[in-house]
């Protein structure tokens, strides 16, 4: 049994079984209602942890269990060989909420046995505080740029000796695909009994979505893992949308353009070309010619006497005015 003073505590029926055979794990001390996942892992012991996280754990045969009202739980875990080499322990750890775990010693049997890499003499880290992430998408990051942010957490030197400006390893993992790691260079100095605020930042390929998890290791220990739920990049899809709305209406319209102008030219001559509005042609309208002044009658003068008359008659001459005496008469025959 395995358990952290006031903290949750691991038990296995038995300590030893092969490959086929299942042991029930039984634990206490947990936070009520909270779901546990459990896993042999190999390369471990109760006091170090799992040293190669768990990369070293046969994942594939895990069961997940939740506690009870009191954080009791018990339930049969199948036995598996883990991909590394024993000492081997049963690790139980919280999947959601705060990180909390234990580890059970256990012997798979059959399995090959190598013994745990040496551990270093200098300062010794512990996290004192729950990892987080912080940060927040931007609007490249809704187009597909890279999502980051930044790891904070703080440590603790546990050691005897003071550490000087220590190489953690920072991975990334999707699915139950392994991290991906890389190294990042905290700056500061550590010394023993003290603790220090750590903030690494943490970086995705282009266009990452879905659920992914943080893992930070030191000295081939993983110390915290912390959950990332990425959101989809619903810009890169409404781009696609719209290119795919985009481009055919323009070879469309392309395509109309071309065979309208090879098309030949309708009867009477008239062709249209693209999508040029005829013209029309009004008829001019002539304006009326003015009608002939005529002379107005005045209603106190007859015909005979009109002014205008008499100014007519006496402009002009007339046949029925007097013989001149030099003008000859001729008389015809009596």
């Amino acid at each position: 049994m395995a358990a952290a003073a006031g903290g949750p505590a691991v038990k296995v029926s038995e300590s030893q079984a092969g490959t086929g055979g299942s042991v029930t794990v039984s634990g206490t001390g947990w936070r009520s209602h909270t779901l546990l996942m459990m896993l042999i892992c190999g390369q471990a012991s109760p006091s170090r942890g799992v040293i190669g996280g768990t990369n070293s754990c046969a994942n594939a045969d895990g069961r997940a269990v939740t506690t009870d009202a009191n954080g009791h739980f018990s339930k049969r875990l199948p036995v598996a060989e883990p991909p590394v080499p024993c000492p081997c322990v049963v690790h139980v750890a919280t999947v959601t909420g705060a990180n909390a775990d234990a580890d059970a010693a256990f012997q798979v049997a059959g399995h090959p046995v190598k013994a745990l890499p040496a551990e270093s003499t200098g300062g010794r880290l512990s996290i004192l505080t729950d990892t987080r992430l912080d940060g927040s998408s931007g609007l490249l990051t809704w187009f597909g740029a890279p999502p980051s942010r930044t790891l904070v957490l703080t440590i603790g030197n546990a050691g005897s000796s003071t550490l000087k400006d220590p190489v953690f390893q920072v991975g990334t993992s999707h699915g139950v695909f392994a991290p991906q790691w890389d190294e990042q260079q905290w700056r500061g100095t550590l010394a023993p009994g003290k603790k220090a605020r750590v903030e690494l930042p943490v970086e995705l390929s282009a266009g990452a979505h879905g659920d992914y998890t943080v893992s930070l290791k030191y000295d081939g220990k993983v110390l915290a893992e912390q959950p990332w739920g990425v959101g989809r990049p619903w810009g890169v899809t409404l781009f696609w949308i719209l290119l795919c709305v985009v481009v055919p209406t323009a070879v469309f319209r392309i395509g109309m353009a071309v065979v309208d102008r090879v098309r030949p030219p309708r009867a009477g001559g008239i062709r249209h070309r693209g999508m040029h509005r005829p013209t029309l042609r009004l008829p001019r309208l002539r304006t009326p010619e003015p009608a002939p002044a005529t002379t107005a009658t005045l209603p106190w003068f007859t015909p005979d006497t009109d002014p205008g008359t008499a100014t007519g008659r006496l402009s002009a001459p007339h046949d029925d005015s007097p013989a001149s005496p030099t003008t000859p008469t001729t008389k015809g025959p009596t």
